[in-house]
């Protein structure tokens, strides 16, 4: 008979410890390492054809063409690898490639100006550079925020649950924390 209620308070305790975990959602789907080699190579072979295309063009035009293809490869190697890591700091990292890249092409598209025209087309792409950086560490720093909430909501849940099980005892509290403890990462 002893036994018998021991098995039921078991139950009992892994039916309260089960109620207590939240449905997983989904992760970010990342690439295979194979498909990320094939698309870094296939991402190489592009820049190298249209580095070869610029030489077909003369003076600034020629610096605007491989500035171009310089940026293309850039922001699409990273790309590739925020599509095969998933990592906030990688999404980040794509917006300031960008932002980088642009500006180095718009800089280079000023060459073809002189004086004054020179000088605030230079600014121009300057100032939209640092507008969006501005916006890739703004994003960075929502994103940063939006981890820390939910850190913290992950700590709530883990002391509700753990309350939860100080109302079983013995074994059934032990297997009901252990639970708890797994589910929220508190070994």
């Amino acid at each position: 008979k002893k036994s018998s209620m021991s098995k039921i308070k078991l139950i009992q305790a892994a039916s309260v410890c089960a109620s207590l975990l939240p449905l997983t959602g989904a992760y970010a789907q990342t690439m295979n390492k194979a498909d990320f080699k094939a698309n870094k190579t296939r991402i190489s072979a592009d820049y190298k054809t249209d580095k070869a295309a610029c030489k077909a063009q003369t003076g600034n035009a020629r610096d605007i063409c491989q500035e171009e293809a310089k940026a293309k490869e850039k922001v699409a190697l990273a790309e590739l690898e925020y599509s095969y890591t998933g990592k906030a700091a990688d999404r980040n990292k794509v917006a300031v490639v960008k932002a980088k890249t642009a500006y180095e092409v718009a800089k280079e598209r000023c060459d073809d100006l002189a004086g004054n025209g020179k000088n605030v087309c230079v600014q121009e792409a300057k100032a939209a550079e640092k507008k969006a950086l501005a916006d890739a560490k703004m994003s960075q720093e929502i994103g940063d925020a939006k981890k820390d909430a939910a850190s913290e909501k992950t700590e709530a849940d883990y002391k509700v649950a753990h309350e939860k099980c100080d109302a079983l005892a013995g074994e059934a509290k032990a297997s009901c924390v252990t639970a708890a403890k797994g589910k929220f990462g508190k070994h």
